[in-house]
């Protein structure tokens, strides 16, 4: 039987969300779920792209049921029974990584680290172009990470080559 393997998305808080984006991530999910037996999504939160990425494998789980969205928590270490309940509405399970706990300020550098560290598969949103200069961006350190760890990443936006 074939190893089931698991899929992370990283990506910039803001994104330039277009039609051919979505499409383009459509066709790369349904790739990994059909020919690569990914079944297993890790997601985070607060970028757009993390939006995007969870409304298109919510729209695939029509066709693909057997998919799982799992929530990989920055904050709240401990929640309490009603709000995990809140979360599992929408995913189907939801954790907070150990090792960030005492992180502070780099919980979700941390917790990315984490989602890449689980994964064997990355689709990254990282536009160069649009990084901030004034701060690290969280999408170029988790891009460095994945591929150092040698994940088979799956990068956005398609630029063509000139």
């Amino acid at each position: 039987m074939n190893e089931k393997k698991t899929c992370c998305f990283l990506g910039h808080r803001e994104i330039r969300e277009t039609e051919v984006l979505r499409r383009s991530l459509q066709a790369a999910i349904e790739k990994l779920i059909v020919n690569e037996n990914v079944d297993t999504f890790l997601l985070g939160s607060k970028s757009r792209f993390n939006d995007l990425c969870y409304e298109v494998v919510t729209k695939m789980k029509e066709n693909h049921s057997h998919i799982k969205r799992i929530y990989v928590r920055a904050e709240f270490p401990y929640i309490d029974d009603g709000y995990k309940a809140y979360l599992l509405e929408n995913y189907e399970d939801t954790y907070y990584p150990e090792k960030i706990i005492r992180s502070g300020r780099a919980a979700y550098v941390e917790r990315n680290y984490e989602m890449v560290d689980k994964s064997h598969f990355c689709i990254v949103y990282y536009d160069e172009e649009n990084t901030p200069t004034t701060r690290k961006s969280g999408a170029k350190i988790a891009l460095e990470y994945a591929v150092k760890k040698k994940k088979e990443i799956i990068r956005f936006p398609i630029t063509p080559i000139e």
